[in-house]
């Protein structure tokens, strides 16, 4: 049985959700960060970069939520979470999970623990790389709604719901406590977020993570 090592609210919220789309058993191994288990020896036997999330499936450990998302998408093509291989949408595909991961995640990584960006004890420059970070994200957010409103379709590929969804989800609702504008204020991605919290495996996910409100 697949086994996703996971903690709430983290990046793990992604491949949970697919799982969840997907339908097929699955097991969830909680990874408590409060006691820095992501740290431990044998968590590091599954990802040596201390980071969560994990999938083992059978033989194969898998780690980087886009590379899971993607195998658990291909593995189970019935649930038509990605476009067919050859595809102008494949490849739409892979530049906006790409983006996900490398962009926008990176920069809201940033954002969160600015203080890995200076030297120990720099305070100070660690809130001017938090201010930047923050305004970073704002232009990639408009760059999603941008994209939402290119298209018009419900869901981020246009009609068909795919990977890309719990992935924009997850990150857009990080935003949620920002002092400028969150992801949920933007004319286009406002509504596309309830959308998606609105689906069954969404709210699923919530209710097995214990995630109070606000949601998005």
């Amino acid at each position: 049985m697949k086994q996703l090592h996971y903690y709430p609210s983290t990046a793990a919220m992604v491949p949970h959700i697919v799982l969840e789309e997907i339908g097929v058993p699955y097991q969830r191994v909680l990874v408590d960060r409060l006691q820095n288990a992501h740290k431990a020896p044998a968590y590091l036997k599954l990802n040596p970069n201390g980071l969560i999330p994990v999938l083992v499936d059978g033989d194969l450990v898998l780690y980087e939520t886009a590379a899971i998302c993607l195998h658990l998408s291909d593995m189970h093509p019935d649930a038509r979470l990605v476009p067919p291989l050859g595809t102008a949408g494949r490849a739409h595909f892979y530049k906006w999970l790409m983006w996900l991961t490398n962009t926008l995640q990176a920069t809201l990584i940033t954002y969160f623990y600015p203080e890995r960006s200076v030297a120990p004890g720099n305070a100070a420059g660690a809130a001017e790389v938090k201010a930047q970070a923050e305004a970073k994200v704002g232009g990639l957010l408009d760059q999603l709604d941008a994209e939402l409103a290119r298209h018009g379709g419900p869901w981020f590929a246009a009609e068909q719901y795919s990977a890309l969804d719990p992935y924009v989800f997850t990150l857009c609702r990080w935003t949620r406590n920002f002092q400028s504008p969150a992801a949920r204020t933007r004319p286009h991605l406002g509504p596309y977020l309830q959308r998606i919290l609105a689906r069954p495996a969404v709210l699923r996910v919530f209710e097995t993570e214990q995630i109070a409100q606000p949601w998005v």
